[in-house]
């Protein structure tokens, strides 16, 4: 199943895609719902919104082995962790705004997982019980201020460098499908999950004996090699398959203020 969160005559919905219809539901999508069939739209008059707003986002840094050999990292002995802030998720079609700080924002495409309900000290058995499902995912990064600061807080989390989406596919091997980026119409990244160096529930396991995940929270699991930068103008695309396309346009950022 398809879920995914949109808005249509000023008023905001969840609700399911199936066949270019979007179908609003009643209910909790982390617990049960009702599919309303009479309450249902076509994909192209409704906006499509973030999926979720997560309490916080866990991003992984290097957990494809293609990735580790492209910028010279060794194989990590444990999943290396940083955090996005939630300021910085945007859903699809909205604009990725480049910083006047960067001169390098790069895209790197990521298959996401959704949190279904709390967990902690989960065991990497049962942690498919805890992910409500699969989402694709840009982890937007500031190559430049990345390799200056020497840590990634501040190169990951400006505002607009979390797109997500377009749905959360509940029914999906995370750890066998195909990833890919595609800038102007032209493929930058592709590969597979099956090429993870930490498979997803190991990650979800690993992070969840760290910190308690909440319903809506966001694992995200690395990105594979080829990733690049981007200038305003282009469009950048992270397609997964079963779960769709991600779009976003990158922009100028027209309000700069002086310090």
């Amino acid at each position: 199943m398809k879920l995914l969160r949109f808005a249509i005559n000023d008023s905001i919905y969840y609700g399911t895609l199936e066949k270019n219809m979007v179908s609003a539901i009643e209910g909790d999508i982390y617990t049960t719902f009702n599919v309303r069939k009479d309450r249902s739209y076509k994909l192209q008059d409704v906006k499509i919104l973030p999926p979720v707003y997560p309490s916080k986002i866990i991003a992984i840094g290097i957990n494809y082995r293609d990735h580790a050999q492209e910028f010279g990292h060794h194989i990590p002995d444990e999943p290396v962790l940083f955090i996005k802030p939630t300021t910085a998720v945007i859903g699809h079609d909205d604009a990725i705004v480049y910083p006047p700080s960067s001169s390098r924002v790069d895209f790197e495409a990521e298959i996401a997982a959704v949190v279904k309900k709390t967990a902690y000290r989960v065991s990497a058995e049962d942690s498919h019980e805890y992910i409500l499902g699969y989402t694709c995912l840009n982890d937007v990064t500031a190559r430049d201020l990345q390799k200056k600061d020497g840590q990634w807080t501040r190169a990951k989390s400006f505002n607009t460098f979390c797109p997500i989406g377009p749905v959360i596919e509940t029914d999906l091997d995370p750890n066998n499908v195909n990833i890919q980026a595609q800038l102007n119409g032209e493929t930058k990244q592709f590969s597979s999950t099956k090429n993870f160096i930490f498979p997803l529930f190991t990650l979800f396991s690993f992070i969840s004996n760290i910190m308690t995940l909440l319903p809506g929270d966001i694992i995200t699991t690395g990105t594979p090699s080829g990733v690049g930068p981007m200038e305003p103008g282009d469009i950048i695309e992270i397609e997964i398959e079963g779960i769709g396309v991600l779009r976003n346009r990158v922009v100028a950022d027209s309000t700069l203020v002086k310090g």
